[in-house]
This record gives structure tokens, sequence and C-alpha cells, in this order.
């Protein structure tokens, strides 16, 4: 199976406890999304609200991917510069797969739709460019980079995961022309 996704979709109660459930089990996976394990949704509220209300405002677009279910599977916000020096590229957040999903290829076919959109959604046409940040030491900056993403630059220790575990702050580019 393959995953449906969808910009900007509808917000409701089932999409939000969707996203609220993806995050922290990806979290107590072991994922990099802003959060170190364990955590429970309720721990992840007030961030995903600050994400709705810039959705609201037209700072934030969600791109969701849905399982043969309808469950919400992967997420990634983009986030538009409000300098006007920088609003020919976008940031991208909270990239998530299900860990029930993982090994699938599901990984892959969100940064395909995270280009695909970029690219080719409605609002993205002077965008030029996709920056990403990634925690160091946990792989995933090899997996972006096999979706284009080049790295540009690197913060080190910027990320304190826990006392005596700081990791590097890895600043990635997908350039879209």
């Amino acid at each position: 199976m393959t995953l449906t996704f969808e910009v900007d979709p509808a917000v409701d109660r089932a999409l939000r406890d969707g996203l609220l459930s993806l995050w922290a089990d990806v979290s107590n996976a072991g994922g990099s999304v802003g959060f170190v394990p364990p955590v429970t949704p309720e721990d992840i509220r007030p961030v995903l609200l600050k994400h709705l209300i810039g959705m609201t405002e037209g700072g934030t677009r969600l791109l969701v991917g849905r399982d043969e279910d309808g469950e919400v599977a992967a997420t990634a916000f983009f986030t538009f510069n409000t300098h006007p020096l920088m609003t020919h590229w976008v940031w991208l957040y909270t990239v998530m797969v299900h860990p029930r999903h993982q090994g699938r290829g599901y990984g892959r076919d969100l940064m395909a739709a995270v280009e695909h959109t970029a690219r080719t959604a409605e609002g993205f046409e002077a965008i030029e460019a996709v920056r990403l940040t990634c925690r160091g030491g946990t792989g995933v900056d090899g997996f972006y980079a096999k979706a284009g993403y080049k790295e540009v630059g690197r913060v080190p220790d910027a990320i304190r995961v826990a006392p005596g575990d700081d990791r590097d702050d890895i600043i990635m580019l997908l350039p879209l022309t």
C-alpha cells in the first residue's frame, strides 16, 4: 500500500488527535522531532497548537499522509519566511512517519510529496528551496541526502538531548530551481 497525501487538510478533532498521537508515537520510538521520550500527546499539544495557529494565519502549511485505513501516518509542516529577503525559500518542520510504517518506503514517499508540494502547490510559486534542520547522531541526515537535500551548515552541540548528550544541528537544503 501507499500513503495518500493531502495539502492543507481541514483541521478537525480527528486530524488534531491523529497528529498528536503520531507525534507522541514517533517521539517515544526515538524519532528526533522536538521531544525526548517519554512524552504524551498532552506534552506535545502546545507545540502542535502553534503549528495550527500558523496554519490559520497563513504562514504554515501542512502535508499529511494517510494510510489505507485513513489514519494519519506521516506529516510535514512548511513554514513560509516573513523576512522580506528570505521569502524565496520555506522551512520544513516535523517530518514524521509512524513507526509502524517504517521500512515500507513511506519516508521516501513523504519526501517526494514534500518536493512535489513545494514545486506545484498554490502559494508556493515563488519558492526556490526547502530548508530543514535535523539532529546529528541519528543518521537522518543521510536519509535527507538520499532525497536530494545537501548539508549547508552545522552548529556543533546545539541540541541538548540530555545532560552530557549534545548533538549537532545540521542544516540541509533542497534547491528547487
